[in-house]
């Protein structure tokens, strides 16, 4: 079974993916997704969608596990990442794929067993996880992985 997390972002959209293989996380691949942080919304749009769904037809994922928004403080900044959202939700249903979404309390609570991990407890999770002799990084890379994670613990397969 092939996953692929998203942790989705206008400026940085991380994007990771893991293959299950006998009971084990195996790494495929994991990166980001920069746009130009001066271009307009919806050119960096775009650029996302471009770019998740060549990922996504490049890889043929099982499934698609997505961050869920959650913002407390900045109304513009929760609007535009909810608008990254949005593209990759809407590639990854072009293309038929099974979607999941979790909020970061429960991303946190399936890889490291609490909801109140910080990024660095994330990330030494993941990399233990996955048994990899590095910190996954940068931080939306490394909280797609644990995203990637978190879709396979909680899906039906």
């Amino acid at each position: 079974m092939i996953i692929l997390g998203i942790d989705p972002g206008t400026t940085t959209t991380g994007f990771g993916l893991v293959r299950l293989e006998k009971h084990c996380y195996k790494l495929l691949d994991y990166g980001v997704i920069a746009t130009k942080p001066k271009i307009p919304l919806p050119e960096k749009l775009i650029e996302i969608y471009q770019d998740i769904s060549q990922i996504i037809q490049e890889t043929s994922p099982d499934l698609v596990a997505v961050e869920k928004l959650f913002f407390l403080n900045n109304a513009k900044t929760a609007m535009a990442v909810g608008q990254a959202r949005g593209v990759v939700l809407l590639a990854a249903a072009k293309a038929k794929k099974e979607i999941l979404e979790f909020t970061p309390l429960e991303v946190k609570l399936s890889v490291c067993g609490h909801g109140r991990a910080d990024k660095v407890q994330v990330q030494n999770m993941v990399k233990a996880i996955l048994k990899l002799d590095f910190l996954p990084k940068p931080d939306d890379a490394a909280d797609a992985l644990a995203v990637a994670i978190c879709g396979h613990n909680n899906c039906k397969y």
